[in-house]
């Protein structure tokens, strides 16, 4: 994005009527106008902080959703250095937060084996070794995985059907889950 390395031309009475015109009418382009001249010195505040191009490229865009809100809020007398400290202040808290994106492994975030997702042909085989294992199972949980898997039915509705408190329900669809996995695994 070339525009964060455009040369920054300031002048501050400019920057006060565009600010003004933006907090009288609500024009997003003179808002637009004003943040375009200070992008450079955001991005590099940024950059500092979040030590990353691409965070700190969403960043500037995230300041800027910001600005929208916070320009009508606060007084502000010098508006490149108000908009610095908005900046620094954005992407400690993006840090605070711990708004980094974390690297999952695909294999780990989803369950696939061919007896959990069968295809075509193994899908009759599935479902009979799916019934005889759900056999296997305690009743509260087998009844419970039935309602909410096979039925479609919310937490609550099950609730109101068996009449489980709502954490039972939880408690018997995840520990059936993990009954059936296992169950699957030992055939």
């Amino acid at each position: 994005m070339s525009f964060f390395y455009k040369p920054v031309k300031t002048n501050y009475a400019d920057d006060d009527q565009l600010l003004t015109g933006y907090r009288e009418n609500g024009d997003l382009a003179l808002l637009g106008r004003l943040y375009e001249k200070y992008m450079p010195l955001v991005y590099g505040v940024c950059l500092k902080y979040l030590k990353d191009e691409e965070q700190a490229k969403d960043a500037v865009m995230g300041i800027f959703e910001e600005l929208i809100v916070k320009t009508k809020q606060h007084d502000i007398k010098q508006f490149r250095r108000w908009l610095y400290v908005l900046s620094r202040n954005y992407c400690l808290m993006q840090l605070r937060s711990g708004k980094r994106m974390e690297m999952v492994n695909l294999d780990d975030f989803m369950e696939f084996s061919p007896v959990l997702h069968p295809d075509d042909d193994n899908r009759e085989a599935a479902m009979k070794a799916l019934e005889n294992c759900m056999d296997k199972l305690p009743e509260n949980q087998k009844h419970s995985i039935n309602l909410f898997y096979l039925n479609e039915k919310s937490y609550r509705e099950i609730t109101d059907i068996t009449g489980f408190s709502l954490n039972e329900v939880k408690s018997y669809i995840q520990n059936g889950k993990r009954n059936l996995k296992n169950l699957f695994r030992e055939r």
